[in-house]
């Protein structure tokens, strides 16, 4: 059973954390460079990129972090994940850590009265599964290294690059399992 972790610092930690446990593994809630040390895998929730890179800084997580995901430890970032996650970031441009090759654009799918649910076109290598989005970024551009796992509505919204997996949707949000079983196995 692996052991993982979900970063709580902000955002939507505590379903990620249910899908995990769903899936048979054991969960912490990381806030401390302790904290990752002792994860074999995390989640990277979505939230608010902005507040997000400002609690990694306070914390000193920034690199741990990025040590972390640079060993091959397998990552599922998820909206504002997926933000931090990216080569680069546009609408406004802002840090990220370049762990997967796509250029984003923040809350680019439409504002929160714009929010929807939808499923993985077909075609999908991960299979029709429902897809909740919230002010979500958009991929505006995928690079060589990154491969796409979904598409909705004729658009890439899940990719992995090595053991990253990002997406542009909330997966915690429903009650299917195939993405956080895609980042992570069973238990």
């Amino acid at each position: 059973m692996a052991h993982l972790g979900v970063l709580a610092l902000q955002g939507g930690y505590a379903a990620h954390a249910k899908s995990l446990r769903a899936l048979g593994h054991t969960v912490s809630e990381v806030r401390t460079e302790a904290d990752l040390a002792s994860v074999r895998g995390l989640v990277l929730p979505g939230g608010e990129s902005t507040t997000h890179l400002i609690l990694l800084e306070r914390f000193g997580l920034w690199a741990p972090l990025d040590a972390f995901v640079r060993a091959g430890n397998p990552v599922l970032a998820t909206c504002c994940g997926l933000i931090l996650s990216a080569r680069s970031v546009v609408s406004p441009p802002q840090r990220s850590f370049g762990w997967v090759d796509v250029q984003v654009a923040r809350n680019a799918w439409g504002r929160q009265v714009h929010s929807f649910e939808a499923p993985a076109d077909p075609g999908s290598k991960i299979g029709p599964v429902p897809m909740l989005f919230i002010r979500a970024p958009r991929i505006v551009e995928v690079g060589a290294r990154a491969e796409v796992l979904a598409t909705c509505q004729g658009e890439p919204v899940l990719v992995r690059q090595g053991m990253v997996v990002a997406g542009a949707f909330h997966p915690e949000l429903t009650a299917d399992l195939t993405v956080h079983a895609l980042a992570f196995g069973h238990g």
